[in-house]
């Protein structure tokens, strides 16, 4: 169901993460990318590599983007938007603190599960967004407490490089980002989309 040819991620784009880390407000979207080997759906496995010792879930509202589409306004963005999915960004925090980058962190192949399905008739501005492991709540949230809306990163994003039909912006984790185990089973659930979930193996 998935073929992008980049994900655009994006960090520190909620403000109770903000304040959960302490963290000043960012001016301006903070981007990061994921290649399109990350990319798995519902119910396929996310492998646990051994080059890190702390794999961690971000669960994310994800932003399937419709056509192709360069440096638009904010009031054009919506008619580039496909549809929204769940996404969780995974990552090897060990590496993330080890690099002070991000790209060898979030670029193991199955570490952008995504689904279960692209939903359009939501409102994008406030979406109930929960993240379980093995059952048990670890992050709950809304979209009303992002830093940047949706339309607002899909303007950003467009104005730096070319979005094509497929592509996804994954719109930033909430509060409680934690470990993930090998045998963990991790759900992404997000009002009006549906449950992402995947297990973790190696």
């Amino acid at each position: 169901m998935f073929h992008p040819t980049k994900i655009i991620a994006i960090g520190l784009n909620y403000h109770d993460h903000a304040k959960e880390l302490n963290m000043q407000i960012p001016d301006y979207p903070l981007i990061f990318l994921k290649p399109p080997t990350t990319v798995i759906e519902n119910g396929e496995t996310i492998i646990y590599p051994p080059q890190t010792k702390e794999l961690n879930y971000e669960g994310e509202l994800g932003i399937v983007i419709k056509e192709r589409v360069h440096n638009i306004g904010i009031e054009d963005a919506r008619q580039y938007i496909a549809g929204y999915t769940c996404a969780n960004d995974v990552t090897a925090r060990d590496l993330q603190r080890i690099d002070g980058q991000w790209t060898r962190a979030k670029s193991f192949d199955t570490f952008c599960p995504l689904g279960p399905t692209v939903v359009s008739d939501v409102d994008p501005m406030n979406m109930e967004i929960t993240t379980r492991v093995n059952g048990i709540v670890k992050q709950h949230s809304n979209t009303k407490n992002m830093i940047f809306n949706v339309f607002e990163l899909v303007a950003f994003v467009s104005s730096i490089m070319t979005l094509l039909p497929g592509d996804i912006i994954s719109t930033g984790t909430p509060p409680g980002v934690g470990p993930l185990h090998v045998g963990d089973e991790v759900e992404i659930e997000i009002q009006g989309i549906g449950v992402l979930k995947n297990k973790v193996g190696v």
